[in-house]
């Protein structure tokens, strides 16, 4: 088994080299209509799948020497009322890129671009972990997300 700073460091280099680094490329549309993002590294393999738009919810799985090892499922949404959606993601994507080293679930735990403020509230550690990430502009929250996640098969 990977030992947990292994897995963090993993987790860093593909979020950011993936749905994080904002390229189109990465992205793999499927049959199913879901959006897939694979990154390797290693024994290490890590898939992102997501369904959406707006909203949008999904899951994303590191695979250690071929074995599930790692889960974290999220959904999200921009409010109703909020029409910058692309915006919105923007400042999403550039915050998910100052994602902490010990803590690799999200983004950090705020981020601050021009009237956006960017917050990441978790509890737990790698292995049994849950939090919730918002985007306020003007101190309006205008996009939220959840998500929980942590170890599988370790028995």
């Amino acid at each position: 088994m990977a030992n947990f700073q292994n897995l963090r460091e993993f987790l860093v280099l593909a979020k950011k080299s993936t749905y994080a680094s904002g390229s189109e490329s990465i992205k793999n549309k499927d049959k199913n209509d879901s959006t897939s993002l694979v990154f390797q590294d290693g024994d290490f393999l890590y898939h992102d799948n997501y369904f959406g738009g707006e909203p949008y919810g999904g899951r994303e799985v590191v695979f250690y020497k071929g074995e599930p090892l790692y889960i974290m499922v999220y959904y999200g949404s921009v409010d109703q009322d909020f029409n910058n959606i692309n915006e919105i993601y923007k400042v999403l994507q550039k915050a998910l890129l100052l994602i902490p080293k010990e803590y690799p679930y999200r983004g950090p735990s705020e981020y601050i671009e021009g009237n956006y403020r960017y917050v990441n509230e978790y509890i737990g550690e790698i292995d049994n972990f849950s939090g919730r990430e918002f985007i306020e502009y003007d101190k309006k929250i205008v996009y939220e997300a959840k998500y929980i996640g942590g170890l599988v098969d370790q028995r």
